[in-house]
């Protein structure tokens, strides 16, 4: 939408220099005035389209002022140039063009600006040459120790990781110990749970058979090996009983039936049968009777036989109760020694335990408080040799500072003693021509000033030979 309104107002540019926004929105019916003011401003601030909104018209000004705008291929048909545009053009050609009239009729002034551009730059090169070249001995210093930091910081870094690799190797072998433990455990406890399962099915086919030699197989027949075991004993016990119930029910319409059918011949045959009955009890009353005080008479001579027996029998007896006696002393006295040696046997059994017990538990203390010792023992090599390199790392440094420092006072010391030897080499060189000028004489001293010249000549000539050496 932003697009094809841009490109809309572009090519009304071509053709108004100002138009109204309500005709401009009744060109763009899918947008409302504020929505497309909102719209053109972003493009006007941004230089892309020259445009002004001129509030108390209601209108939009086309080109109206002199500014700046973007070289951009319109994307629609271009009939003229816009005021600005052209005035714009005009500048442009008027500046080429004095440029190179400039170029025709005095070419050597931008000789003298590309040369005087040289000097300036070969200027500023000598100025800060031996700065410049300071700078790089010191990045290159700068270079050293940043690479040897980190190549100390590299061996660290890789010491760390070899220290977290081992400790990750650990861990993980930790964790596949771990897991394993728990496969093993998880194993056990589904062996055991089929166990369990599999005695629970047995005890319940076990409780199911004896519930059918109960009850019969007729109650659960047609029923599986798998769901007799998943009913529960009330179900079997409910479904033995209701089929109990429901054949005890058939038995008594069964008997009832009978019962309707034997009744009168029955009955028929107690009225017979009663008299015949009443004496035949009669006679066995009296019978029965005599076997009874036959029995009674047996049974009081059998007791007094018995009695006699006991007697004799308790006699006998009493003759051996001190030996009884005796023997059963003899015979606690034996289990009561027993006893004693069986638990003076075990205490010291148990004495032992205690013992090898308390002592495998001293060692394992003492094992236990060398590993932590050697534990803190590696720990603090480790730390001293940490500090040992931190130390030798930091001697290093301050021996070669120290060397750097001592180079750097030799040299000086160095260049002080040549210009020491400089300055006495002129002094000498300046008496020995005193003198020569001393045994001359007097003839000699009208030339004194061109000897004098001359002396500056050469005295200078040997300045610039000291400053050429510094």
């Amino acid at each position: 939408r932003q697009v094809a309104i841009l490109r809309l107002m572009r090519q009304l540019a071509q053709v108004y220099d100002k138009i109204t926004m309500s005709k401009v929105v009744s060109l763009i019916p899918f947008i409302e005035e504020l929505e497309l003011e909102r719209l053109i401003i972003d493009p006007a601030r941004t230089l892309d389209l020259q445009l002004r909104i001129d509030h108390s018209t209601g209108t939009f000004i086309f080109g109206s002022t002199i500014q700046y705008q973007r070289e951009e291929t319109s994307s629609g048909p271009t009939v003229q140039q816009m005021p600005s545009e052209m005035f714009r053009n005009q500048l442009v050609s008027l500046h080429r063009s004095l440029n190179h009239s400039v170029q025709l009729i005095c070419p050597q002034i931008q000789a003298k600006a590309k040369e005087q551009a040289r000097h300036d730059a070969i200027s500023n090169y000598l100025k800060g040459a031996k700065k410049d070249q300071q700078n790089m001995i010191k990045r290159k210093e700068m270079i050293e120790n940043r690479k040897e930091y980190y190549e100390n910081l590299n061996t660290e870094k890789e010491r760390a990781e070899l220290q977290e690799r081992e400790k990750t190797r650990v861990e993980a072998a930790k964790a596949e110990t771990k897991r394993r433990d728990e496969e093993e455990k998880k194993r056990t406890e589904e062996r055991s749970a089929r166990e369990e399962k599999h005695k629970d099915k047995l005890l319940k086919m076990e409780r199911v058979k004896k519930l059918m030699e109960q009850v019969g197989e007729e109650p659960f027949k047609g029923l599986t090996e798998e769901e007799l075991c998943e009913m529960e004993e009330e179900d079997l016990l409910a479904r033995g009983i209701e089929y109990m119930s429901k054949e005890k029910n058939e038995f008594k319409q069964k008997m009832k039936q009978v019962e309707r059918r034997l009744d009168y011949n029955t009955r028929a045959q107690r009225l017979v049968e009663i008299p015949l009955f009443e004496d035949e009890w009669e006679v066995t009353q009296k019978e029965n009777k005599v076997w009874w005080e036959k029995k009674e008479a047996d049974k009081i001579e059998m007791a007094i036989k018995k009695r006699e027996q006991d007697i004799t029998t308790r006699e006998r007896l009493l003759r051996m109760k001190d030996d009884k006696d005796a023997f059963v002393a003899d015979l606690l006295t034996q289990m009561e020694e027993e006893y004693a040696r069986q638990l003076e046997d075990y205490e010291e059994e148990m004495a032992i335990v205690r013992a090898n017990r308390r002592e495998e538990k001293k060692q394992e203390i003492l094992r236990d408080l060398t590993r932590k010792r050697n534990e803190e023992t590696r720990a603090r090599e480790e730390m001293e040799r940490k500090r040992q390199k931190e130390e030798e790392l930091r001697k290093f440094k301050e021996e070669r500072q120290r060397d750097e420092e001592e180079a750097r006072a030799a040299a000086k010391k160095q260049m002080e003693k040549e210009a020491e030897v400089m300055a006495k080499k002129e002094a000498r060189e300046k008496e020995r021509r005193n003198d020569i000028y001393d045994a001359r004489g007097p003839r000699d001293r009208d030339n004194r000033d061109f000897g004098g010249r001359g002396d500056r000549d050469f005295g200078g000539r040997a300045m610039d030979k000291r400053t050429m050496v510094l």
